[in-house]
């Protein structure tokens, strides 16, 4: 798929409007979220983050580490969220949204600050997700996060899929 075909309606022009990428791990989101960033977006990435501080795949750390990393840095990027819709910078977040009340709460920040949400939600079977994960494993940076099968299956499991939210769906092969 060309770049000019990912979301080409998102042209980076729109001041206030935050881009929500939702999905399972492999499903796209971090590839989309990349084009909306050449397009003049702030992309905002807990991997991204975790990755420069850690150097590596977070997947090594144990695992009550990596929340609590993971937590400071999300909280770190809802500041950033902040000053960036108090500047009416168009942003997107490179985040997986796997459940309602998160989407909510950010939905709500989100007009409270007078901007405008675009909830995208891309949608891949197991079978895409598994290949696109194995693919991914391999690259070594910061958007490879090592996601084994029985994680995987513990995402697609407890995944709250966005139905009447506003979304627009892009079903992924």
């Amino acid at each position: 798929m060309e770049e000019v075909d990912l979301l080409p309606h998102l042209d980076g022009t729109e001041r206030g409007l935050v881009v929500m990428m939702c999905g399972l791990p492999g499903s796209g989101k971090s590839t989309y979220a990349q084009a909306l960033e050449r397009r003049g977006y702030t992309r905002l990435s807990i991997d991204e983050v975790v990755w420069a501080r850690i150097g590596r795949d977070a997947a090594d750390l144990d695992p009550a580490v990596y929340e609590q990393l993971k937590s400071a840095v999300e909280q770190e990027l809802w500041d950033e969220l902040i000053r960036l819709m108090e500047a009416k910078l168009p942003t997107v977040i490179d985040y997986s949204f796997w459940s309602r009340a998160t989407r909510n709460r950010y939905k709500a920040a989100i007009e409270s600050h007078g901007c405008r949400w675009e909830l995208i939600r891309l949608k891949a079977d197991l079978a895409t997700l598994r290949r696109r994960l194995t693919a991914r494993s391999r690259r070594g940076d910061a958007n490879s996060v090592t996601v084994c099968d029985d994680l995987l299956e513990r995402y697609v499991t407890d995944f709250e899929e966005p139905v009447g939210e506003g979304e627009r769906v892009i079903v992924q092969e």
